[in-house]
């Protein structure tokens, strides 16, 4: 069986799309330890942050309000406890979160797809090209309105479905037909 070819910029279906709108220099950890690759990182766009912001300041009142109406309504003095532990915590990750969405990547290279997230917890996944089963894009209401989508790719092995956060619809659409194009050629086992 002949060897595949390269994954090269030109196989990317557009490949300025990628990294259009998107942070310019991926978050890693300081230490010497960190985990590294060779390669392009692409990254999200800023616009997840705000989406996100919005989102979890949505859930914020929402969960307030509650605690807020059955402490009026029926006296229950308990319910803002719990109210008031989920609203804090929510609020330390909205504090994290623009440092998160930086360090958050991809990498195309010649076998597979690598994904990374984390700085302290650093997690690294790549996904064959040809293990691929699907590539899908979703986008929440509060997300198309940011101009933000999540594609995710699906393997056969449950534990390797991989979400990417925060593409651009362009990038989106650019990374699934690219996905899509490549997995045909790499097909393995089938």
């Amino acid at each position: 069986m002949p060897s595949p070819a390269p994954l090269s910029s030109a196989a990317v279906t557009d490949a300025g799309a990628l990294d259009q709108g998107t942070y310019t220099q991926l978050r890693t950890a300081r230490s010497d330890a960190r985990l590294e690759l060779d390669g392009v990182w692409h990254q999200i766009s800023p616009r997840y942050v705000v989406s996100q912001f919005v989102q979890n300041l949505i859930f914020i009142a929402v969960v307030a309000i509650a605690a807020l109406v059955v402490y009026f309504a029926f006296e229950q003095t308990w319910v803002l406890i719990p109210a008031g532990v989920i609203i804090v915590l929510t609020l330390a990750t909205l504090i994290i979160l623009p440092r998160q969405a930086r360090a958050i990547g991809y990498m195309l290279r010649d076998d597979d797809i690598v994904f990374r997230k984390g700085i302290l917890w650093q997690r690294m996944i790549a996904v064959p090209y040809g293990r691929m089963q699907l590539v899908d894009i979703t986008q929440g209401p509060l997300d198309r309105a940011f101009g933000v989508s999540q594609l995710k790719m699906v393997t056969a092995a449950a534990t390797t479905g991989v979400q990417i956060p925060g593409l651009t619809q362009e990038a989106a659409e650019a990374l699934r037909d690219t996905l899509i194009q490549v997995a045909e050629t790499r097909r393995t086992g089938l």
